[in-house]
């Protein structure tokens, strides 16, 4: 969709001055640059004839702004910058209108006549903000009082009974909640759903729900559980000294009663040897390392007791607990929680991704047999089918990586590790997999999707397509709201793969053959399979392209992520949320502090929104230097 490049446009720059042959130069370059966007809008003339009316402006508009960065236009913008004009770098939404401004300007100084050519631009240096505005208002609901990018939350599975949770969102400034209907029930989803519409009528405004279908995601199949241990451990201060000791609830075997106050660890004993231990006994045991250790009882309750431990200790179901002095009076431990099956990988090790199975550690030389590298299932097998040698493959958001070195028999790949933490990383089931070398021709709709969808339809007010891929994608979901009754749904296309990003131009103009649509940058598959070095100029160009075509981005992934997880945030990710003002949107991640993390970036938007709009500076008076050279700084 690009047109042919022009040498005109790309010669060296010239010294400007005033000479009206300066400006002749000038307008032939910019004539030729302008007669190439028509020409391909006239290229593409029958796709512009399925776009929706309401997206017919910003269909030609993005035409034009693909043909205006089709070649490098650094030296005439360093040409009309001397000249004082628009370099025309801030044209996405009005890109016709901009050149003919300043080859209106051009004619004048050259002494030139100049006709209005207004019946050309889709769009002028008003009606184009103001299309992307109500195309956003449209999709994703109105803006809050003083806030002009709206905030979508992330909701977590629990939310579903806990409509409290979803108030306290609404009040914190949340305007969409998002559902991934690649977890939890739909049950859940619809009450979720009905939680958050009830907290805005009682918050007085609109929240809208979006619910993001699973897609054709890549992830890793179950590991088997490790073994089960429990660790105590009693906390101390910076000097190694015990300030509280761990504490272990002990309660009859298969009881789910609770014991007591908080414990660190809650486990099963023989009832007959629980019942006589009273407050001040004491129990003697060696732990999975053989180390021994001592336990006094603390508490003791009507369903067991509660015994405190100044050292730490590693507890298996091989531990025996003794009743001292009476050492004759054992028990076994019971009801230890099954540990999270996790594999440990390390660069150079081999790790066998297989098409189905329970995955599972290296496992070493055995007699009669050969050692065995660990090995994970894929829960797409088919995506396995497209895998070469040589293709590079990351898991879980690019924090462990290698290369395909072979097929294996029954569809599987070997794979060897050279992307890790020095000492490793651990690996569990259900994360992600990526295969930026791949060619996966993947539909992205799923027959889970397409069941999930009869709730989606009947539940949200706009809904998002994981991994689309092509305009093909974004026709077919269309096709199947209407086969509902859900045309005028929205849509959320979400770009998570190379191919996605490269077929940009061809997905915006399907999304605008319906009413509302909009993109949402999933930067976190993005960087991995574009790389992170190019994630920044990625990014920046789909929201160049999304204004050009007036359509709304949703700025997602790893916002405040830190903050959400652990109650601080890292000063880069302050940086990367401001970032944020340039979309129409923002998302935040689930996590325990997600509540913080909503009113800090409620507040970096309120302020970014008086320095910043899209790519446009804007100079608001600078308080904090008022006085400042007379010593009165003020601040602000």
């Amino acid at each position: 969709m690009t047109a042919a490049s022009s040498p005109a446009l790309s010669e060296t720059t010239i010294d400007p001055g005033w000479d009206p042959g300066v400006c002749d130069i000038l307008i032939e370059r910019l004539w030729t640059l302008r007669r190439r966007m028509l020409a391909l809008a006239a290229q593409h003339d029958e796709r512009l004839g399925r776009v929706d009316p309401a997206h017919h402006a910003g269909a030609r508009n993005l035409l034009h702004y693909l043909a205006l960065r089709s070649d490098d236009l650094r030296p005439l913008q360093q040409d009309l910058s001397r000249l004082g004009l628009s370099s025309l770098g801030r044209s996405e939404p009005h890109v016709l209108a901009s050149l003919d401004k300043v080859l209106g300007i051009l004619h004048r100084l050259a002494g030139r006549a100049w006709q209005s050519h207004d019946g050309d631009e889709p769009s002028g240096s008003h009606s184009g903000h103001r299309a992307l505005q109500q195309h956003a208002s449209r999709l994703l609901g109105p803006t809050p009082p003083g806030r002009d990018v709206r905030i979508m939350v992330t909701l977590p599975g629990e939310a579903a009974a806990d409509p409290g949770r979803i108030d306290a969102m609404v009040q914190a400034g949340m305007d969409i909640a998002r559902i991934n209907c690649a977890h939890d029930t739909p049950a859940q989803w619809q009450a979720m759903a009905e939680a958050v519409r009830l907290a805005a009528r009682r918050a007085g405004r609109e929240v809208r729900v979006l619910m993001d279908l699973g897609g054709p995601k890549l992830r890793t199949g179950p590991i088997e559980s490790g073994p089960e241990v429990v660790r105590l451990r009693p906390r101390r201060d910076e000097l190694g000294r015990v300030i509280a000791p761990a504490r272990l609830a002990l309660r009859p075997a298969g009881s789910a009663r609770p014991v007591g106050a908080e414990a660190d660890a809650v486990l099963g004993v023989d009832p007959d040897w629980l019942a006589p231990l009273k407050v001040g006994d004491l129990i003697s045991l060696k732990d999975a390392r053989r180390a021994q250790r001592q336990l006094e009882i603390v508490e003791r309750h009507a369903d067991g007791v509660i015994a405190a431990l100044s050292r730490s200790a590693y507890l298996t179901a091989d531990v025996v607990l003794r009743h001292e002095p009476h050492r004759d009076r054992r028990s076994a431990l019971h009801d230890l929680p099954a540990a999270q099956g996790l594999l440990h990988l390390r660069r150079g090790d081999r790790l066998q991704l297989l098409p189905e199975g329970l995955g599972h550690e290296a496992r070493p030389v055995g007699r009669g047999r050969r050692a065995q590298p660990a090995s994970v299932s894929c829960t797409l097998p088919e995506a396995l089918a497209a895998v070469r040698r040589g293709d590079r493959i990351w898991f879980d958001d690019g924090r462990i990586g290698g290369v395909v070195r072979k097929r294996l028999d029954g569809g599987g790949v070997l794979v060897e590790i050279g992307s890790a933490r020095e000492g490793g990383e651990k690996l569990a089931a259900d994360k992600g997999i990526n295969l930026p070398d791949t060619a996966l021709d993947l539909p992205a709709l799923t027959a889970q999707d397409l069941q999930d969808l009869d709730t989606v339809v009947a539940t949200a007010d706009l809904v998002g397509l994981s991994f689309c891929q092509s305009a093909d994608d974004v026709r077919r979901l269309r096709a199947e709201l209407a086969a509902r009754g859900a045309s005028t749904l929205g849509l959320m296309l979400k770009i998570e793969t190379q191919r996605g990003f490269a077929a940009l131009p061809s997905i915006l103009l399907a999304a605008m053959e319906g009413p509302t649509a909009g993109v949402m940058i999933a930067r976190g598959d993005l960087a991995v399979e574009c790389g992170y070095e190019r994630l920044a100029e990625v990014q920046e160009e789909m929201l160049w392209a999304c204004e050009a075509a007036h359509l709304p981005v949703v700025w997602a992934t790893q916002v405040l992520e830190t903050l959400a997880r652990t109650g601080r945030p890292s000063r880069a990710e302050i940086t990367d949320a401001a970032m944020g003002e340039r979309a129409e949107c923002v998302m935040l991640n689930k996590g325990p502090h997600i509540m913080d993390a909503i009113r800090m970036l409620d507040d970096i938007l309120r302020r970014m929104q008086e320095h910043q709009s899209k790519k446009r500076p804007l100079l608001r008076a600078l308080r904090a230097w008022r006085g400042a050279l007379d010593g009165q700084g003020a601040p602000g």
